[in-house]
């Protein structure tokens, strides 16, 4: 099974890696009917409510780029392919320059060090921004949040500690690498980022978290997950987002698409559907 799909956005040469896969639990959308995420399933044409978890690869610019680093092996068997899908796309850890975690949940960062706290990756400069570093790094207020987001901090700072020498706090919007700047998007955790690539005229956009199962929130916006901090603020931004991407029929990719996982959306009802352009 092949971890990697590349595909060329101007000069730059982009390659989603795919960590791993689970299947979410019904319970896991509040306030969404079970017979309501049943007819959804069946119109997808699946009885699961299916995730991925991706990292992306950029070569851009004389830059090895990696955004986001999958969950290690903490969300079991079926996770902890980053070092595989690395080697399918012929990067070794010690070649990757600029390391950006769009926030910092466990399964984005959790395969950025290993299981006694080092640095995965030994050249890397890693880019936060202030949201997420304000948060993440307070220990009373991921305390003050409950779990899991307690236990959750603890692997935050972690991942923080071990790249602290080449942490590189950013603002909203602010430039990861050249050609690449950070996308705010409000609700999923206090810093939440995408982030948009730039490369002679062509455009790639990277939408975080705001869709973590594409068979539920794709078709129907308005269903929200329980790991959204503010899931209010995070609807909001996924019906914005993804009517920007319908009218404006950009490429985009996210932390769950499920492979290849490039996409553009069209409208379809109160919902959108994806394509595969």
């Amino acid at each position: 099974m092949t971890r990697t799909a590349t595909r060329k956005i101007g000069s730059a040469e982009v390659t989603i890696l795919t960590d791993g896969a689970i299947a979410f639990p019904p319970d896991y959308f509040p306030g969404t009917e079970g017979d309501r995420i049943d007819a959804l399933l069946e119109q997808a044409g699946t009885d699961r409510i299916d995730t991925n978890f991706n990292a992306v690869l950029i070569r851009n610019g004389g830059k090895v780029i990696l955004a986001d680093a999958g969950p290690r092996e903490l969300f079991g068997p079926d996770a902890g392919g980053l070092p595989e899908a690395l080697n399918e796309a012929g990067t070794r850890p010690e070649d990757i320059e600029i390391l950006f975690a769009t926030h910092l949940h466990p399964d984005h960062i959790a395969g950025m060090i290993t299981p006694d706290g080092a640095a995965v990756f030994p050249n890397a400069e890693l880019f936060v921004t202030k949201g997420e570093y304000d948060f993440w790094s307070n220990e009373s207020t991921t305390q003050g949040a409950g779990e899991p987001v307690s236990e959750w901090g603890q692997l935050a700072r972690a991942v923080l500690a071990a790249y602290a020498d080449r942490l590189r706090i950013i603002p909203d919007g602010g430039e990861i690498a050249p050609g690449m700047t950070a996308l705010a998007l409000p609700g999923h955790t206090p810093g939440h980022s995408g982030w948009r690539l730039d490369s002679d005229g062509a455009q790639l956009l990277h939408v975080g978290d705001i869709v973590h199962a594409p068979a539920l929130q794709v078709p129907d916006p308005e269903i929200a997950i329980v790991f959204d901090i503010d899931p209010d603020t995070a609807r909001r931004t996924r019906k914005r987002l993804l009517d920007e991407l319908a009218s404006d029929g950009a490429l985009f990719t996210g932390g769950h698409f499920l492979r290849p996982a490039f996409h553009a959306i069209e409208r379809a009802g109160n919902g959108y559907r994806l394509l595969r352009p």
